[in-house]
């Protein structure tokens, strides 16, 4: 494999990293399960889980990846003791992130597809159900969304990768912020930052502290190594629980702004606001269809839209990419090739799921997308953050003193001798209880 590549810049780390942070987790994930777990009182359970797990976890990702200098498929061979056995997670975080990317791909393709209808003016016929359930419509932009991604990531990673994110980042969040300040203007925009902003603590329950954490893990893709790789880019000008601050900061401001425009929108046009994931298409479109200048506004909205999206994809790709050039040794362009080819292939089984390939693995209604969906958010991404905290913080596996130099190493934030105790227990405490919790109450059938 060619020698290891450089990001350009701070701000190219920065972008590049909340590039993989943002996507469908804030704008489409995040407000639908904010609208169906009460609103206000989800919002304040999901930052106080970005702070108090996402952080640390963040901060021991881009640690682990900047000591070992390597992808998360070999990162920990690198780091552990001798005759250690951590090496057995890197091919689960491989796993991870092709079965993220077996739906997400799909997602990022629906959204592409609606930025088209709206970009042509065809929204008359636009619906959720029907386009999930056309097999043609799902396989052309399934392939659009891989293609395009493979082919950014085929060239080198300043030129590609660096380059295209900090456009599509820089371009996403001046969008928000105009579509935030339209929602303001609406005429339920008072009721809608109501039901947003201010928390009702009744509603607050097991289950919305289960959602909470596995949203903060999915939102910042925490788990499965998509942080490490950004931190094996980087150099030691820099201490991590800054970078990772700033990172958190950008995602969840855009979480934020999300709910921001969607939650004024929905009760300006009396569109309900637990309608699940189809809420980003189905009510997103009604408003749209609803109000002066309606094409143009849902063009914008869903551009912005596949900005986020891509900026994942992009990332997470980026990080398939390191893991199996890391095992072949291929170049950039071979490597990017025959993984576009196989996540392609994978994500043919979500793309069709709700047409050609029926499956119900859970409860009335489930497919192939909550399949991977279960993989991924309900167990790799909790898992995996429980395993980078027992590592790092453990005398089995890296250990703290070795973990905290790394973190330590630059200018900026700290991680302080105190802050131990809340790594190394309270953290895979506080996961390993949540996780347990989630699974006995979970929605198998």
């Amino acid at each position: 494999m060619d020698k290891r590549e450089r990001l350009g810049s701070r701000l190219g780390f920065i972008m590049l990293s909340a590039g993989c942070a943002i996507g469908c987790g804030n704008v489409w994930k995040f407000p639908w399960m904010c609208g169906q777990y009460g609103g206000g009182g989800f919002l304040v359970v999901y930052i106080l889980c970005l702070l108090v797990l996402g952080l640390p976890v963040m901060v021991m990702e881009f640690a682990t990846g900047r000591a070992s200098q390597a992808s998360p498929v070999r990162m920990f061979q690198k780091l552990q003791k001798p005759k250690g056995k951590w090496g057995f997670w890197g091919y689960v975080f491989l796993l991870g992130n092709v079965a993220l990317m077996a739906f997400y791909c799909v997602v990022t393709g629906w959204i592409i597809y609606y930025f088209y209808k709206f970009a042509i003016g065809d929204i008359a016929s636009l619906g959720f159900v029907p386009m999930i359930t056309n097999p043609t419509v799902n396989v052309v932009f399934l392939l659009i969304t891989v293609v395009a991604a493979f082919i950014i990531l085929s060239f080198n990673l300043q030129g590609g990768l660096e380059r295209v994110t900090k456009y599509m980042m820089s371009a996403l969040l001046v969008l928000m912020v105009v579509l935030a300040i339209h929602s303001f203007r609406l005429p339920g925009a008072k009721e809608g930052l109501s039901f947003y902003l201010v928390p009702d603590f009744t509603k607050i329950n097991g289950s919305v502290i289960v959602g909470a954490m596995n949203q903060a893990f999915f939102t910042l893709s925490l788990g499965i190594g998509s942080m490490a790789i950004f931190g094996s880019y980087i150099g030691k000008e820099r201490s991590l629980m800054g970078e990772a601050s700033h990172v958190i900061v950008l995602d969840t401001a855009v979480a934020l702004i999300a709910g921001l425009i969607m939650f004024p929108a929905c009760f300006s046009y009396g569109v309900e606001v637990d309608a699940g994931p189809s809420l980003l298409f189905n009510t997103m479109a009604s408003v749209f269809n609803n109000m002066a200048g309606g094409r143009w506004w849902g063009t914008l909205f869903f551009l912005f839209m596949v900005f986020a999206a891509m900026s994942t994809v992009l990332a997470v790709c980026e990080n398939i990419l390191a893991m199996v050039r890391e095992l072949t040794g291929w170049n950039r362009r071979k490597g990017s090739l025959i993984c576009g080819i196989g996540i392609f292939v994978l994500a043919l089984t979500t793309a069709l799921g709700y047409s050609v390939f029926h499956f119900q693995p859970f409860a009335e209604g489930s497919a192939w997308l909550d399949f991977w969906d279960f993989i991924v958010s309900t167990n790799i991404l909790p898992i995996g953050s429980l395993v980078f905290a027992l590592f790092c913080c453990n005398k089995f596996g890296w250990g703290w003193d070795a973990f905290m130099a790394e973190a330590n190493a630059g200018k900026g934030l700290k991680v302080k001798a105190w802050m131990k105790p809340l790594f190394t227990y309270v953290v895979p405490a506080v996961i390993l209880f949540i996780y347990i919790y989630g699974l006995v109450n979970f929605k198998w059938r």
